[in-house]
């Protein structure tokens, strides 16, 4: 398989044809494919500064390609000196291609530059097969310029699937280049 190729490149004529292999599918369209990626930075004490809501929206914006939304809370909650209705996040939906360029941006520069990386969770999958991906901070992204970051954030990254078998999506996520703990990539 050639690296240099884009994802996508790599799940049209590498992985659809290996997945039908393996599973015993005809068809492929019954292949699960990345349908989705939200990528949602959780803001805490930041979300009451308006000058850190428009940083941390601004980085969002360089990492994804695409305008963020804020998120507010559905509820009270006292402990969080939260209240309904206050901005809470930042969230990006990607779709088609900006999905794609984002999947790779992710595979092949930030998951690499994470400090003592030794792959990601395998059990990071809900019941309908999406995966969840955590990341302690932005700055593995090459588009982030450390020096101009005041407020470093944790972010986390949810791959929403065609298919809802994990044991599946798995398959298809090792094939695009992700390595999970516990386990050297293979077929």
């Amino acid at each position: 398989m050639d690296k240099s190729l884009p994802l996508k490149e790599i799940y049209k004529t590498v992985v659809v044809k290996e997945f039908k292999e393996k599973f015993g599918v005809k068809n492929d369209l019954a292949v699960p494919a990345p349908v989705k990626i939200i990528v949602n930075i959780g803001l805490g004490k930041e979300s009451k500064d308006k000058n850190k809501l428009e940083e941390v929206k601004a980085i969002l914006r360089q990492i994804t390609g695409q305008e963020p939304k804020f998120t507010r809370a559905k509820k009270n909650i006292a402990e969080f000196q939260l209240r309904q209705g206050d901005i809470n996040g930042i969230k990006v939906t990607l779709r088609k291609q900006r999905m794609w360029d984002f999947l790779d941006r992710l595979v092949k520069l930030a998951l690499p530059r994470v400090k003592d990386f030794r792959g990601v969770n395998p059990d990071a999958f809900d019941k309908d097969g999406n995966y969840t991906l955590g990341l302690v901070e932005y700055l593995v992204f090459p588009e982030v310029d450390p020096a101009k970051v005041d407020t470093v954030k944790g972010m986390s990254i949810v791959i929403v699937f065609s298919g809802h078998n994990p044991e599946h999506n798995k398959y298809v996520l090792e094939r695009l280049g992700f390595i999970f703990k516990g386990k050297t990539n293979g077929k």
